[in-house]
């Protein structure tokens, strides 16, 4: 019974680490994480390309109200897997210390630095007492000095660097599949097939327009851009990826996107 009571202490208390020095409740923040649908970050040549799986839960649901890709700043995208009210808290802080990066040096905030930034406010939620962390990860992407750059947070609070990476359910599946079909020098348009090509892989019926969400930043403008509907419908068809009309959407998990 002692080993149980200690056990559960460990368990429940965010500062305390096990004899085998884990904290549970960032592994838990992590399954979390995993329960979310994925998505999926590749680093082009010329540009980044994040792309999700959207998925709603009923019918009765609006597409356009599943919060899965975000813009940070016009050079930078985020894209999240995990519980979405925790993203939403991530993203605010991420586009307010971009702001104030504009504002306190009259250029736009680096990639890294703005993911390391997160990075390190999600790690505070490690060590405080009464908090827990956050249940969520993040692809940020975007361009700095010309160049395409592309990172993921973890719920510990450590930030990764990739060429292509998936984060979410199936996320060592996808990521076998972006090792194996991942090249050097892709474009972006070859890349976002690639990401849909990566995200068909956790459904067997194919995607539909309004169940995926892709977006772009090229290094040519820097702008972060949603690829519309009518050019995914088309880019789905010809990679035979659409889903037949007459099949119904699959749901997504009940409480994470």
């Amino acid at each position: 019974m002692q080993g149980q009571s200690q056990q559960q202490a460990y368990d429940r208390g965010i500062t305390i680490f096990s004899p085998d020095g884990r904290l549970y409740q960032v592994e838990y923040a992590r399954e979390a994480v995993k329960r979310g649908t994925a998505s999926v970050g590749i680093r082009a040549e010329d540009g980044v390309v994040l792309a999700a799986d959207k998925r709603a839960r009923s019918p009765l649901m609006e597409p356009a109200s599943i919060e899965k890709l975000h813009k940070a700043d016009d050079h930078v995208g985020v894209a999240s897997a995990g519980h979405v009210a925790d993203a939403r808290q991530l993203i605010d802080f991420a586009r307010r210390q971009a702001q104030v990066n504009r504002l306190r040096y009259g250029e736009a905030m680096g990639i890294e630095t703005l993911t390391k930034t997160i990075t390190d406010h999600i790690q505070q939620y490690t060590q405080i007492g009464g908090a827990r962390p956050f249940g969520v990860a993040l692809i940020v992407g975007g361009i700095e000095n010309g160049e395409p750059r592309l990172f993921e947070t973890d719920p510990s609070g450590t930030p990764y660097e990739w060429q292509a990476l998936s984060i979410g359910s199936d996320r060592s599946d996808l990521r076998d599949y972006l090792e194996a079909e991942y090249e050097e020098g892709i474009s972006t348009d070859e890349a976002v097939g690639l990401a849909l090509d990566t995200l068909a892989r956790t459904n067997d019926d194919g995607l539909t327009p309004e169940g995926v969400g892709v977006a772009t930043i090229t290094v040519d403008d820097e702008q972060y851009a949603e690829v519309s509907a009518e050019e995914l419908e088309a880019t789905l068809a010809e990679r035979d990826l659409l889903a037949s009309d007459d099949e119904d959407d699959e749901s997504a998990d009940a409480d994470e996107e």
